[in-house]
């Protein structure tokens, strides 16, 4: 049962990567299987409705309700510009006429008889879902979205910020445990995935925003310099979606760690590549991690997409001295060795029991921890 509960990044030289391309709501799929796409091909295209402006028209022009159709000058499904008159009553003679304007451009979505308004819906908002890898549509959902599939170089991450972008990899480390000045970082990284060695520190994310990279991959980071980057504690639950003009992918975990010596080389290797990469990272169930894709040199084919002998790195059971990285709080992102695997579930501090492990971790601090709590880390 050692292999029980022991999850680990993946890290592979050669391995098919699919990506679920789906719209929030159905709309139109401008894609077919087989298809070469791009990082920024539109694979499919929908319009969200926008909100409804509630206008009380009879009130403001001093009918009842009922009366309201007389006095209309746009019906059901009428197109009706910011500033467009909507409805007008002339008084006697014609020399007073109050009117009633639209403040929005829209659609009159709805009239009331009964309260007097009518709604005017904002024009919808046009919503794109792109390909996000250099790849091969696989499959199509009808009227949904697209499966994108590519192969090629995939390193995980422990834990990341901000979305999807892409760009080329430039190496910025000359060794994985380096840790690199912000003076490395120039113009010519604009739109580039930087790799840097031990720690992305303040100062080296700072230099990442005003240059305008694309990605910053570094095998560690501080949480104290997130918080001064964003403005605000961030936790680990769920990220992506952080208001940053680059995206922040960590490898080893919280603290100055140097980046696992395979992860480097096989990013090392892959310098002057295009690559995909995403931060959003999801620590609760349906665990979701950061992640760097660099497909293969050439014209992809189907036959490239049947799964190839994957070089996955981090395979294993948990034994006495397997190294662990813990991913679960209060012990994120740190480095240990297992001590002892109890065979027996134990009561851990929600009263529920679970298998655990004893992990002598970096610092020298003996910790318990359920086994779910911990993946398997070769620190070579």
């Amino acid at each position: 049962m050692g292999t029980a509960y022991t999850p680990g990044l993946t890290i592979s030289a050669d391995i098919v990567v699919r990506k679920m391309r789906r719209l929030p709501l159905k709309g139109q799929v401008l894609v077919q299987v087989g298809e070469p796409v791009s990082p920024n091909t539109v694979v499919a295209r929908t319009e969200l409705p926008g909100p409804i402006t509630t206008l009380r028209v009879a009130e403001q022009l001093g009918v009842e309700p009922r009366e309201l159709s007389k006095f209309l000058l746009k019906q059901v499904g009428d197109k009706v510009q910011a500033g467009e008159v909507v409805a007008e009553r002339k008084s006697l003679f014609g020399l007073f006429t109050s009117r009633v304007i639209s403040p929005v451009t829209g659609t009159v979505d709805f009239i009331s008889e009964t309260t007097g308004n009518i709604g005017i819906r904002h024009l919808p908002t046009p919503v794109e879902v792109t390909a996000y890898l250099r790849g091969l549509v696989v499959d199509v959902i009808p009227e949904e979205g697209a499966v994108v599939a590519t192969r090629g170089v995939f390193v995980q991450g422990i834990f990341g910020l901000s979305g999807e972008r892409h760009g080329t990899i430039a190496i910025l480390a000359n060794s994985p445990d380096e840790l690199v000045p912000d003076t490395k970082l120039s113009e010519e990284h604009k739109g580039k995935v930087a790799i840097a060695g031990s720690l992305a520190h303040w100062r080296l994310m700072e230099a990442a925003r005003q240059v305008g990279v694309a990605a910053l991959v570094t095998g560690g980071v501080l949480d104290t310099d997130i918080k001064r980057l964003l403005g605000y504690d961030i936790g680990v639950a769920i990220t992506g979606h952080e208001p940053l003009p680059f995206t922040l992918i960590v490898t080893e975990g919280f603290g100055k760690i140097g980046m696992a010596k395979r992860t480097f080389e096989l990013l090392a290797s892959q310098e002057g590549k295009e690559a995909s990469v995403n931060g959003a990272t999801q620590i609760r169930a349906g665990v979701i991690r950061p992640e760097i894709v660099v497909p293969k040199d050439g014209t992809l084919t189907m036959e490239d997409l049947q799964a190839p002998d994957e070089d996955k790195f981090l395979v294993g059971e948990l034994n006495l001295g397997t190294p662990v990285r813990l991913i679960r709080t209060p012990y994120f992102g740190a480095l240990g060795r297992v001590t002892s695997l109890p065979p027996e579930p134990q009561e851990i501090e929600t009263e529920t029991k679970t298998r655990v492990l004893e992990a002598e971790l970096v610092t020298g601090e003996k910790v318990i921890v359920p086994r779910a709590n911990v993946e398997i880390f070769p620190h070579e």
